[in-house]
């Protein structure tokens, strides 16, 4: 019986590598022989020189995957504060506690057992439940879902980078070229194809939605609860609206999605290669160990006693903020209430192709420029369109102002997420594990606040917390800034940087 089991090739699969311990009938010595023969492949295949057009190959296939689910989930989750009002949101707010809990705890443990590949294709599927939600969106079908997506969430973007990292490494040593630049172009590949997803997503949701959309005119009363006047508390929209699109358009979204949603999964199992047949079982398993869960969350939190750690908090939270305060609240009380919920998505595109286009052209600007100009110009710019939204009312004649607010807000959200992420790896060098996963957790603080706030606080309570947000963590970034440029933080006799608990007692 056994040996049948070991001829199948099941086992064979470098996927699913065996831990010690697991009953599998095999013998340690066929465990090692078959664990030699992988190394001895992964050996062939490195010295093949087609090894590269194979690498690059499954760069494409994880790119086109990725692709595929955010085009689906994207604009979903675009949609729930319009469509899906209290239930959306409410399912939106469990997704980033869910991803908090699990940033903590599951990927190291996950990626051991099921490894990168496999990772990424059960994580997937996850999203794919929550899209078949929307078939019947109610609380007892979002939330549940909603938690299978930030649960999977962490994993599946780690089982991601790991991926890209270690096979980019491995053709860095086969072709003698730098390892940073290698990496850096792999993901440069990846984001290319991701950004696009704005785009497809809501130009199939707004294609949908567009069918059938009458030209009656939205009377002044209705206008006049709309923008900073908009509030889902206190009208009739405290129970879940689920009436403002007809259900044909809502499951013809869904099925095209989750559509796109199980593609992705598919194409992760069929046409990626698992890693170890680049780099062998025992180096994938060393390169996506790292930390153990336990020793993450103690490096996490200790962590936060770096004295720069304090002070860019407020700014990682205004990442998730600004994020979930246009995709929810300027989705819902300024382009849904003001022009109609078809619109959502051709208002999304322009932020999209806004966002994608200066996300590759800023980092090339900080070198000409330096860091503090373009942080400065994302505060200026949210700033005014936050205090454009106080004052403006929406108004059907004023379409060009919704897409020009979506595109600046683009273009400010892509300083946020480029350089705050170079941020991190500039002030906290060789802490990456801890920093980023701190990065992780207060983004997806603000991500919570914002969507759990969307049902409960009026629009003019919601701006006042980005502009706080925005003040004060913009303060604490130009705080690093000065201190760097004063010589930087004390450190003690070994050369670390001083906590800021000894510091403040001068116990160091």
């Amino acid at each position: 019986m056994g040996k049948k089991v070991e001829e199948s090739g099941a086992f064979d699969n470098p996927a699913f590598d065996q831990k010690e311990g697991f009953q599998d009938g095999r013998s340690e010595k066929s465990v090692s022989v078959s664990s030699g023969q992988q190394a001895e492949e992964a050996a062939d295949l490195a010295n093949d020189p087609k090894v590269a057009r194979r690498i690059f190959r499954n760069i494409i296939v994880i790119s086109i995957a990725f692709t595929f689910l955010f085009t689906a989930y994207n604009s979903m989750a675009n949609l729930q504060s319009s469509i899906n009002q209290t239930d959306g949101t409410v399912s939106l707010t469990t997704i980033y506690a869910a991803l908090v809990v699990s940033c903590c705890f599951l990927p190291s443990l996950l990626i051991k057992i099921l490894k990168t590949k496999y990772t990424m294709a059960l994580c997937m599927l996850g999203y794919s439940a929550y899209i078949a939600a929307q078939f019947y969106p109610t609380l007892g079908t979002l939330v549940p879902t909603a938690i299978l997506v930030g649960l999977g969430a962490a994993p599946m973007w780690s089982a991601k980078c790991s991926y890209l990292t270690m096979v980019g490494t491995k053709y860095a040593e086969l072709t003698g070229q730098n390892k940073e630049v290698i990496i850096t172009r792999y993901f440069g590949i990846f984001f290319l194809f991701f950004q696009s997803t704005q785009v497809w997503g809501n130009l199939i949701s707004s294609t949908v939605l567009s069918v059938g959309v009458d030209d009656t005119e939205k009377t002044d009363e209705d206008l006049q609860q709309c923008g900073y006047q908009f509030c889902l508390a206190e009208s009739s929209g405290t129970s879940n609206n689920t009436d403002d699109i007809p259900n044909w358009q809502r499951y013809t979204m869904a099925s095209i999605y989750l559509f796109f949603a199980l593609l992705s999964s598919v194409i992760i199992v069929l046409f990626l290669d698992p890693v170890s047949r680049f780099v062998g079982i025992k180096e994938e398993t060393a390169a996506v160990g790292g930390k153990s869960e336990k020793e993450l969350l103690v490096a996490t939190f200790k962590h936060m006693r770096h004295p720069y750690q304090l002070l860019i908090i407020p700014l990682t939270i205004w990442s998730g903020v600004e994020q979930g305060f246009f995709q929810s609240d300027y989705t819902a009380a300024y382009v849904s209430c003001g022009l109609g919920v078809h619109m959502v998505g051709y208002v999304m595109i322009c932020y999209g192709v806004c966002d994608s286009i200066c996300s590759i052209t800023f980092s090339p600007l900080v070198k000409m420029v330096g860091r503090v100009p373009i942080f400065t110009m994302g505060a200026i710019i949210n700033i005014g369109i936050i205090i454009t939204l106080i004052y403006w009312r929406p108004h059907p004649d004023d379409t060009v102002i919704f897409f020009v607010l979506a595109g600046l807000w683009g273009v400010a959200d892509a300083v946020w997420q480029t350089q705050i992420n170079a941020f991190y790896g500039v002030i906290f060098p060789g802490q990456s594990e801890a920093a980023f996963s701190n990065y992780r957790l207060w983004e997806s603080v603000g991500f919570i606040i914002t969507f759990a706030t969307s049902t409960s606080l009026c629009i003019y309570s919601k701006i006042v917390i980005v502009l706080v947000f925005i003040s004060i963590g913009f303060v604490g970034y130009l705080s690093i800034e000065l201190i760097e440029r004063r010589g930087g933080l004390k450190k003690d006799g070994h050369g670390k940087v001083v906590p800021i608990d000894k510091l403040v007692t001068s116990n160091y």
